[in-house]
């Protein structure tokens, strides 16, 4: 039997395998999200996410060396307040628990890379992501509370804001905040294309930001469509968001390459905490290689287009990097 052409070929060793690998990863691509509450002396861990922790300020610092000796330049923060009421004023106080955290990261370590988290969801009584009015949420009026929070965040040290509230005209409002008060430079990571997913449970355990009533499906994506994710990822483009995120990862790959396809920005994923509450699960289980999955659903992502990737597994990408697993 006579073949000229054999794929094959390029699959001999590992070294020919990674120099005509078409998915390449970098460490700096890598975002790790990060708890931080109220208190002193807090490693607490999270029981629907075993091996993520929420962290007090004074605490979250070895953390923080842990990631960047890793490689992890860069962080999200989400904040957990002693306090919530119906205006989530917390997210936006200047003595907040997430305004504390960029104070103190960038004290420590000026060169790690903050991003703030810009919703209400942490700091409202009522657990949804904006100002309600009656048991809706209450669009354009939350839009002046989301600028006030990512001007808070910017002014606090964060690098970049990351609006996840998915309101329209959000990221015109944040943009137009911070223009007029000098922070023109500071990019804006929009939570564009955000569905409506089961995989945020235990995130929710989390950050204890469960909604009190009903759910997040009239402000939230319907998983059902991608036509509409072309959509809101190119309004929040025009509005001026300089990269757009997908969420979750590993359920909307062809989201993923949809988006990417219709835009020149940078496209982020957030791999976010069912996902991450999954691998762990099947791996205690022994059903599942651990590190192999961690390693194979990141290529996925790549490989579907992503720029950024968002992920409690930040540090173990970083080390399978070094081991050359991926990347």
């Amino acid at each position: 039997m006579e073949m000229i052409i054999r794929p094959r070929r390029l699959r001999n060793g590992v070294n020919l395998r990674k120099m005509v690998r078409e998915t390449r990863m970098d460490k700096s691509s890598l975002i790790y999200p990060m708890f931080v509450k109220e208190g002193t002396g807090i490693r607490e861990e999270i029981p629907t996410m075993p091996g993520q922790f929420r962290y007090s300020v004074d605490q979250m610092p070895y953390a923080l060396e842990d990631l960047l000796k890793a490689g992890v330049g860069s962080v999200m923060f989400f904040g957990i307040p002693d306090h919530k009421d119906s205006h989530g004023s917390g997210a936006y106080a200047e003595d907040g628990i997430v305004q504390k955290a960029f104070r103190e990261a960038k004290k420590r370590f000026p060169d790690l890379y903050c991003i703030g988290d810009v919703c209400m969801c942490e700091y409202t009584s009522h657990g949804h992501c904006g100002i309600l009015r009656g048991e809706y949420v209450d669009n354009d009026q939350t839009l002046s509370y989301l600028a006030r929070i990512a001007l808070s965040q910017v002014q606090a040290g964060a690098d970049m804001v990351a609006p996840s509230d998915m309101m329209d005209g959000r990221v015109e409002a944040i943009r137009t905040m911070l223009d007029e008060n000098g922070y023109g430079e500071t990019p804006i990571m929009s939570y564009a294309v955000k569905y409506a997913s089961a995989f945020y449970g235990p995130f929710r355990d989390a950050a204890g930001s469960a909604p009190a009533f009903g759910d997040r499906k009239s402000y939230q994506m319907d998983y059902h469509n991608v036509r509409e994710a072309v959509k809101e990822a190119m309004l929040d483009a025009g509005e001026g968001a300089d990269i757009l995120m997908v969420k979750p990862a590993m359920s909307y790959l062809d989201v993923i390459s949809r988006v990417k396809e219709v835009t020149d920005l940078p496209i982020a994923a957030y791999s976010v905490s069912g996902e991450y509450a999954m691998i762990k699960a099947g791996a205690a289980l022994g059903y599942v290689d651990e590190a192999s999955i961690i390693c194979e659903t990141a290529a996925g992502a790549y490989r579907a287009g992503v720029d950024i990737y968002l992920t409690y597994f930040a540090k173990e990408i970083a080390g399978y990097m070094d081991e050359g697993r991926i990347g």
